[in-house]
């Protein structure tokens, strides 16, 4: 039995176009059977932490179903309140047929790697994590290389296509949980309030404490407070 909806997705509905379905249906209509799955991230643009990608697929008949009921008023996950994205997060990881999964690429690996190869290695995982696989993905953003089924990137995708908004809820639930954990770790830096984000706050404490082993080295204010901690 699903869950009611959201109380705010009614009138999110009304003001949204009828067209978060537009890019699944047309590949379904055009592969009867296949596995469709969104993906989206979390956390590129932190200074600190993980950045995290989730999976979401579901067969048509359901995404339908759940588009005209309890996910009416899914979008884009930055345009969500904190309840409203985890009441979506519950509901997708806890509605038979929805399957789901996450990637994460620890701040190490962003400085190995670079931001864009991590974000694509976590898109990766959160797909390999996905039960069952994907025949095809829809990307939010540009075009992402090395990932384990055919893929169509969409830009703005996750206020265009309901898998993709699917996925940047469990991607940004799944990276704000990380970082809360890492709140009880780090207390110095506010990363429950800030997430790890560039804020005033947690650049002055950066400044004031000097960057924790989740920083990110290559990110510019973390390689200022880094020189800054040499220079005294």
């Amino acid at each position: 039995m699903l869950p009611p909806p959201p109380s705010h997705a009614t009138a999110i509905a009304r003001n949204s176009p009828p067209a978060m379905l537009t890019h699944e249906q047309r590949l379904w209509r055009g592969a009867p059977g296949l596995t469709l799955a969104g993906v989206d991230e979390a956390g590129r643009g932190c200074l600190a932490g993980p950045v995290v990608a989730g999976a979401v697929s579901m067969p048509p008949p359901l995404a339908e179903r759940l588009y005209a009921g309890p996910l009416a008023g899914l979008t884009d996950s930055k345009r969500l309140t904190p309840p409203q994205r985890e009441q979506f997060f519950e509901l997708l990881t806890h509605t038979d047929g929805v399957g789901w999964g996450a990637g994460i690429a620890t701040a190490r690996e962003i400085d190995e790697l670079n931001i864009l190869v991590a974000t694509h290695t976590a898109m990766r995982r959160a797909l390999e994590a996905l039960p069952g696989g994907a025949g095809h993905a829809l990307v939010d953003g540009l075009a992402v290389k090395g990932l384990p089924c055919p893929s169509t990137p969409i830009v703005r995708g996750d206020a265009q296509s309901l898998l993709i908004a699917a996925a940047s809820v469990i991607a940004k639930v799944t990276r704000d949980r990380l970082m809360h954990g890492l709140h009880e770790q780090y207390p110095h830096y506010g990363f429950d309030a800030n997430k790890g984000y560039g804020v005033t706050d947690h650049v002055m404490a950066l400044y004031r404490h000097g960057p924790c082993p989740e920083h990110r080295r290559t990110f510019r204010p973390v390689q200022d407070a880094d020189q800054r901690e040499l220079e005294f």
